[in-house]
């Protein structure tokens, strides 16, 4: 396994090296001039060229990436132009929020998947596999600008059970009954595209497993339908699951930015939507490099994973 982890790791350092290139560059290129907007309107030309030089705009590209990164490598943030503060702890406020509220609608889209897919391929009745698909329609359909709004309307306002958004007061910890009413809402709205995907993949795997000659000889010798998919084909579509999982992991972590907004969830994708609008490149190039890392992160974890789960991965690797 960590034969295996140190080959996949340069290919990682290099999509981080080339994303970092073209975060820097492509930011570069919006247009508007940082130090004229923090310098105001009325502001004279010697005023902006202080600001500039403070900031270090009037250095070269180049050399501005080379000491961007080389400050990102010792995590050195720096400051936020306009937002205000160090970046560290902007990104470390932000960060926990999403972790917290992609975590749980991971769990929940994982959980949701596995109950659905295991029952439509246990009891293949025709309305359970009418009622899977139409779920999975349905989830697939509805982006979460839309059901996010509709979980709202019906809980939070039409019957009054549930905050419409923003966090527990106190904290996730001190009162966790008080934060699982604040993450249900987005959770759900987060997950129910994944779940449904994730149901979709578990749910054909699962049935090509039970089509494999192993499922025929073990049905002749009298072993219940219930077990040949809970001990044996599962297991087996774990690792090809493990890896629609890691995928699904970039498509909630891309969604978390919108299902934020709708919440007022203070998460990094208001952090990110917040530096945008007000062109503070530092804050955005910190996120954005932030984004893809957690990414390559993920998938990194998930190739492990599924190395692990099946060793002809790693024999083939290897020969």
């Amino acid at each position: 396994m960590v034969r295996y982890l140190a080959r996949r790791l340069p290919s990682a350092v290099v999509v981080l090296l080339l994303a970092s290139l073209l975060i820097f560059f492509v930011l570069r290129l919006v247009p508007g001039d940082p130090a004229s907007s923090l310098a105001g309107p009325d502001a004279s030309a010697e005023s902006i060229a202080a600001i500039r030089h403070s900031l270090g705009l009037d250095r070269s590209i180049p050399a501005q990436y080379v000491s961007w990164i080389g400050s990102v490598l010792t995590f050195d943030l720096g400051r936020s132009y306009v937002i205000g503060g160090q970046i560290s702890d902007l990104v470390v406020a932000g960060l926990v929020n999403t972790v917290v509220l992609a975590m749980t609608a991971l769990v929940l889209a994982v959980l949701v998947s596995l109950v659905l897919s295991v029952a439509a391929v246990v009891w293949p009745k025709r309305w359970l596999t009418s009622a899977v698909a139409g779920f999975n329609t349905l989830a697939v359909a509805l982006p979460p600008f839309v059901s996010g709004v509709l979980l709202v309307l019906v809980f939070a306002v039409l019957v009054p059970v549930l905050p419409s958004g923003g966090v527990p007061p106190q904290g996730f910890w001190v009162r966790p009954d008080i934060s699982a009413q604040y993450l249900l809402l987005p959770a759900v709205c987060l997950a129910l595209p994944v779940a449904a995907a994730l149901t979709r993949f578990l749910t054909e795997s699962l049935r090509t497993e039970l089509s494999q000659p192993y499922v025929l000889t073990a049905r002749a010798l009298g072993v219940s339908r219930w077990d040949l998919v809970t001990r044996s084909a599962l297991r087996n579509a774990l690792p090809t699951m493990v890896t629609a999982l890691g995928l699904q992991t970039g498509q909630l972590l891309g969604g978390a930015v919108l299902v934020e907004a709708i919440f007022a969830w203070p998460g990094i994708g208001q952090l990110i939507e917040q530096g945008i609008s007000r062109r503070d490149y530092p804050v955005v190039q910190v996120l954005l490099l932030l984004s893809v890392s957690v990414f390559v992160l993920v998938q990194l974890v998930t190739d492990v994973v599924h190395a692990y789960l099946d060793p002809r991965i790693r024999i083939g690797g290897t020969s």
